[in-house]
């Protein structure tokens, strides 16, 4: 009952109290995004959700306009302190997640949960293996069990088998668990970076800036 009734509910109620906040956040982080390079403040990106299907996905742009898409070899996104496509402002949103902070229109548009698998990217549709496939069995979350225990401390191949164990036991328990790590795991700055010596694949972004 809470997996298929309860858990929207507590999204609609959550992202409403959270919605104040959200625009609060727009207008000051906009300004800074707006103000360091005059670009977009937010983009959109495709990723995966619930059954398979694709959403735009929406955050408050942390990278310069146009940067590549920088993959590890495992096909998990390049991650890096001193990464140069990051802009100041886009530093401090990611370190501190509220860059993420947008996906409440996805989830009062039924797109994400507040908790829930990190969405993969559309592209990577083709190359979930057949253990890893139920993380799509539920909808994608602005947090999640990865996110909040392991952040970037993970392969992407553990990541979607821990997304795929999350989706087949979704509980009211679970997901307050997970709640309250994601907060003690960005206040304590844990997992922040994947990579430090590692060289990625460059592919060309196809996130779209709005």
């Amino acid at each position: 009952m809470y997996k298929n009734f309860l858990k929207r509910i507590l999204d609609i109620l959550i992202s409403i109290i959270g919605l104040p906040i959200f625009i609060l956040l727009y207008i000051a982080l906009g300004l800074l995004i707006k103000f360091e390079d005059k670009g977009p403040i937010f983009y959109k990106a495709d990723r995966i959700g619930k059954d398979s299907k694709s959403f735009k996905m929406y955050k408050f742009r942390s990278m310069k306009v146009n940067a590549p898409t920088l993959l590890n070899e495992d096909g998990s996104t390049y991650n890096s302190e001193d990464d140069p496509r990051v802009t100041k402002i886009g530093k401090f949103l990611r370190e501190t997640s509220l860059d993420e902070i947008p996906q409440i229109l996805n989830v009062i548009k039924g797109e994400m949960s507040i908790i829930g698998p990190r969405a993969s990217l559309l592209s990577a549709l083709g190359t979930f293996q057949k253990d890893e496939i139920d993380k799509m069995k539920v909808k994608p979350g602005i947090t999640g069990f990865t996110q909040a225990y392991y952040r970037n401390g993970l392969s992407n191949r553990e990541k979607r088998l821990k997304d795929a164990w999350y989706a087949n036991n979704v509980t009211l328990l679970l997901d307050i668990r997970i709640f309250l790590k994601t907060i003690a795991t960005v206040i304590k700055r844990e997992g922040l970076y994947t990579n430090k010596e590692v060289k990625p694949n460059l592919k060309q972004n196809k996130d779209v800036n709005l």
